[in-house]
């Protein structure tokens, strides 16, 4: 135990050690930018479910019930809402989905049988890896505690 107490920090631990360092935590009522952008994607999600089942979308030549829309809905929204407030954990949450989202695009592009849902495919892809990548700086500042104050 003796011995890891006195070593000197590794160069990755170094870099993270500086990259903590440079982060400035957030001030009182700041939104990252990709926070914002992500309240808004879902919140546009929410009301283009809402818009599709009132226009009478069919899946498999079925209406869609409600039972099945809902909590689709109440789940965007509220996600929406709390990317707005800035918790950390609708950050995490969103991050999953946006996981999800690439994992599931990559599938479907494997089977694109047309240009056009290539392009559709590797968009969606480009979008949520970009939105995951400047969700990961903003989730380190949200969770910075506050630095102290400094004595003069």
């Amino acid at each position: 135990m003796e011995q890891s107490a006195s070593r000197p920090p590794s160069r990755s631990e170094a870099r993270d050690a500086a990259a903590r360092a440079a982060l400035e935590p957030l001030r009182e009522g700041e939104r990252p930018l990709a926070v914002t952008v992500g309240a808004v994607v879902m919140a546009v999600l929410a009301v283009l479910e809402v818009v599709a089942f009132a226009a009478g979308a069919k899946v498999d030549s079925e209406s869609v019930q409600v039972q099945l829309v809902l909590p689709f809905v109440v789940g965007s929204a509220f996600l929406a809402w709390s990317l707005w407030k800035v918790r950390y954990w609708a950050v995490v949450v969103l991050q999953a989905v946006l996981a999800f989202t690439i994992v599931l695009f990559s599938i479907l592009l494997l089977i694109a049988s047309n240009v056009a849902a290539v392009i559709l495919t590797v968009s969606v892809i480009a979008a949520a890896g970009t939105l995951f990548w400047f969700l990961v700086k903003a989730m380190a500042r949200i969770q910075m505690p506050k630095r102290p104050e400094r004595r003069r």
